[in-house]
């Protein structure tokens, strides 16, 4: 179950926890918690990081190019022309022609603008491009999202570093009886190991995080956690839980028992 692997557009993947890359308290925090978490793919912003001047050390420089997969996303854009220029960016600097699609409308929420994503995503996908984008937990935006050619929807949990846990579980199973056609990965909002585990229990295929790792007071630890909650929240999915009841349920069935 360790080794169960899954794809995206056609890249297969065995570890379903993809970490980020911000907010630690130091490059080589980062790299010790990558190195637990069992990841093989970090995000990595890329209007944060130094892409250009290669005398001075970037987060790049502690992140394994061997040994992770690196997606780049467009934290911080606002307008689907934001974002279109800086994938490119990423692409041209060598990064990746993937790309974690964020497309922010509000600056204190962080909710995604779902009008200029799907732009973005249109755009992004007749230039070469395998988009990820960063979505509301919205069925009719995921929708169109895949009909643009997204390749995963990623719908989040909660508000982008609250980590209030999955706040709509109804909604993440809604996504998942409809969307079949592409990945759908969990982004945003996990706190800690129980949030990735039920993310997974209503059956995302993976889960995205950065401040649920980075956040904690033991961010390697964290990543370990995580890496399991992920794993056991998986094999619950598949295993397929027993049925709610209001009323109890003998655990050892009384026939046959002798009186």
């Amino acid at each position: 179950m360790e080794n169960e692997s899954f794809k995206i557009a056609g890249r297969e993947f065995q570890s379903r926890l993809i970490a980020g890359t911000g907010k630690y308290r130091s490059f080589q925090e980062m790299a010790r918690a990558h190195a637990a978490s069992g990841a093989e793919i970090v995000t990595v912003a890329v209007r944060r990081v130094n892409l250009t001047d290669r005398s001075k050390e970037s987060m790049l420089d502690y992140i394994d190019r061997q040994k992770f997969f690196i997606l780049p996303n467009t934290a911080g854009c606002a307008t689907a022309e934001e974002a279109v220029r800086t994938a490119k960016l990423a692409r041209e600097v060598g990064l990746s022609n993937w790309i974690k699609l964020e497309v922010i409308g509000d600056s204190k929420t962080l909710f995604p603008d779902n009008f200029e994503l799907v732009k973005a995503t249109e755009i992004l996908v007749r230039e070469g491009f395998v988009v990820l984008p960063y979505t509301n937990d919205d069925l009719i935006t995921a929708r169109r999202l895949i009909d643009a050619g997204a390749a995963a929807v990623m719908p989040l949990g909660a508000p982008i570093g609250s980590g209030l846990g999955v706040q709509n579980p109804a909604n993440i199973k809604i996504l998942r009886e409809m969307l079949t056609a592409v990945p759908l990965i969990l982004d945003a909002g996990v706190g800690t190991a129980s949030d990735a585990a039920l993310a997974m229990e209503l059956g995302a295929d993976a889960v995205l995080m950065n401040t649920g790792i980075a956040g904690a007071e033991d961010p390697v630890l964290m990543a370990e956690a995580m890496k399991h909650a992920v794993i056991a929240g998986r094999q619950a999915y598949l295993a397929g839980r027993m049925p709610r009841k209001l009323y109890a349920t003998a655990s050892s069935p009384l026939e046959g028992v002798v009186r």
